[in-house]
């Protein structure tokens, strides 16, 4: 079964989300049959690189709140994380464009280690005082995350390196009706929107574990219709 995951390092309920997903597949009995891909989502894809402001600032001016009602807002998402065991700091933390960071999650997809860079990536922006946004932050990360510098350091100086990758997640999640994220996507056949439960997300993964459309296993073989009509098989067929 192939779970699919749009999200955005800049979305919190993703970071949220994430975990309790993955605590939710943690008790599932097929969790070593799942197969998570992770898929670019950008919640403001017209940032340009280097164009930064502080989360809080930049929450109250887009919500047109008080600077209270916006570090109020960051509080009760804190208190989610961390009732996921997720570090969360409240203040002095940067938003500003995720493209680069994308690319490099495809780099990381490509080299197999895509969910190593995100998690890395999910920490420095929520937790430690690390800005995603700085180029020099993007190569230690990749490297923690088993990437080679070199390698990270010519994507980031190649605009166009993986950005067909980055749009073509982008229009697919538009194709698929996802306008926020975090979006799972269960075997094409179920849609969950949102940092749920880790409990919705087991359930889900149970229901679409039955659902799934059963696989062929062998070549053609002899066989009767709905009619009653048999294929006689031929002279020597094992069947």
């Amino acid at each position: 079964m192939r779970v699919e995951i749009w999200s955005d390092i800049a979305c919190p309920w993703c970071y949220i989300g994430k975990a309790r997903f993955e605590k939710g597949l943690a008790g599932f009995a097929h969790r070593d049959e799942v197969e998570v891909v992770h898929r670019s989502f950008e919640l403001d894809p017209g940032l340009a690189k280097g164009d930064t402001a502080k989360v809080v600032d930049m929450l109250a001016q887009k919500y047109g709140r008080t600077r209270e009602e916006a570090q109020s807002m960051e509080a009760n998402v804190a208190s989610n994380a961390q009732a996921e065991g997720l570090g969360y700091r409240t203040e002095g933390r940067d938003h500003g464009s995720t493209f680069d960071i994308h690319r490099l999650l495809h780099l990381a997809k490509a080299r197999g280690r895509q969910d190593e860079l995100l998690n890395l990536a999910y920490r420095a922006n929520f937790a430690e005082e690390r800005s995603v946004f700085d180029d020099e932050v993007l190569v230690e990360l990749a490297v923690e995350a088993g990437l080679d510098a070199g390698e990270a350091r010519a994507v980031l100086a190649d605009p166009q390196a993986y950005a067909a990758e980055v749009r073509a997640d982008e229009q697919e999640a538009s194709e698929l009706g996802a306008n926020a994220v975090p979006f799972f996507v269960l075997d094409r056949r179920y849609g969950i929107s949102g940092g749920q439960p880790a409990e919705v997300f087991a359930q889900a993964l149970e229901q679409a574990w039955k659902d799934r459309p059963l696989t062929a296993i062998g070549g053609d073989a002899a066989a009767c219709d709905a009619e009653g009509a048999c294929e006689v098989p031929q002279a020597g067929s094992n069947a």
